[in-house]
């Protein structure tokens, strides 16, 4: 029987997600035994532990579930919602189905993005939002749909007819639709729990350490986010987005830095992505386009970036379609 579903190499990550919830009951456990320097050390790790998993270990389970067996992928997907404080099976379908769908789009004429996690979406004139409002304001209102769907105990957890933007993402397939839709409820039920146990362990814990560090978890994760798509041009599918190709990074971050590429090929494997850089080599090359330097969560300390969404623009899509376009109009 087949284990791996794409490579045996996705056990790094299982890996990574049993340390950081092991590491998360010890820091609640031994909490009151420590001075002012262990509790900042504990709000660090927290933070980094959960940053990375969000960023990295959830985001390409999300795209490739690293099992065969859709049991075992049910299982990680439920673990893994403890470690990030939200529904694994909730951010597939916002990210999957609408972030890689939309591309981080501007305004149309309604006045809206369709992709609901774009950096256009609370800007005007053509511009991306501040980075400081995009970062905060998207973990505040995270934080307390997250909450809301945790306290949602009446109807079991499952999705409400207030969640309007997940009902519309889940698959429109009866049998798929349901499965979907169940597996957000397994997901929040998961997190209730390991909540209402990290409560018993230590209140204090939870209220001064691991809640902030989930908050700061949230806004350093939009900024990723942000500076993934900062500057880029949203209607060139080979410029649309900004990737970092420095070796340690992508060594340590399973290939994250590789983000053009990501969202050239999103259903491919992180192993592949250095090859499809190559396969799309002629084309990125072509077009001008943002290469960072550094990290994009360290995309602050790419001065000068280019502003291409800043620029008049003639794009011919990958289906042909031609079309013009001023920025800011």
């Amino acid at each position: 029987m087949k284990i791996w579903k794409y490579s045996r190499w996705d056990f790094m990550m299982l890996v990574l997600s049993i340390v950081q919830f092991v590491t998360t009951l010890f820091l609640a456990v031994r909490w009151e035994e420590w001075s002012t320097f262990g509790w900042v050390a504990s709000f660090m790790i927290l933070t980094a532990m959960t940053v990375y998993n969000i960023i990295v270990v959830s985001h390409l389970f999300t795209h490739t579930p690293w099992f065969s067996s859709p049991q075992f992928n049910l299982l990680v997907s439920m673990f893994n919602s403890i470690n990030i404080g939200q529904s694994v099976q909730a951010y597939q379908l916002t990210h999957v189905r609408n972030h890689h769908r939309y591309n981080n789009d501007r305004k149309g004429p309604d006045g809206k993005t369709k992709d609901t996690s774009s950096t256009f979406r609370d800007a005007s004139a053509g511009e991306h939002v501040g980075v400081f409002r995009y970062a905060f304001w998207g973990a505040v209102e995270s934080l307390l749909s997250i909450g809301r769907a945790l306290l949602s105990v009446t109807r079991l957890w499952r999705v409400g007819a207030h969640e309007q933007d997940l009902l519309g993402l889940a698959s429109k397939t009866p049998i798929r639709r349901t499965r979907e839709l169940r597996q957000i409820q397994l997901d929040r039920m998961a997190h209730f729990v390991a909540t209402g146990l990290f409560l018993m362990i230590s209140w204090k814990w939870f209220l001064l350490c691991y809640l902030p560090a989930f908050f700061v978890s949230l806004a350093l994760v939009n900024v990723q986010n942000y500076y993934e798509h900062y500057g880029a041009l949203p209607e060139n599918t080979y410029a649309n987005s900004v990737s970092h190709y420095g070796r340690l990074y992508n060594r340590l971050t399973f290939n994250d830095g590789y983000h053009q590429e990501h969202h050239l090929r999103p259903l491919t494997h992180w192993t592949q992505m250095p090859r499809v850089r190559r396969e799309f080599g002629d084309k990125l090359d072509s077009v001008e386009r943002i290469v960072s330097p550094v990290p994009a969560l360290l995309g602050a300390f790419h001065l000068n970036r280019k502003q291409l969404h800043r620029q008049r623009v003639v794009i011919v899509s990958s289906e042909t379609k031609t079309f013009s376009k001023v920025a800011g109009r």
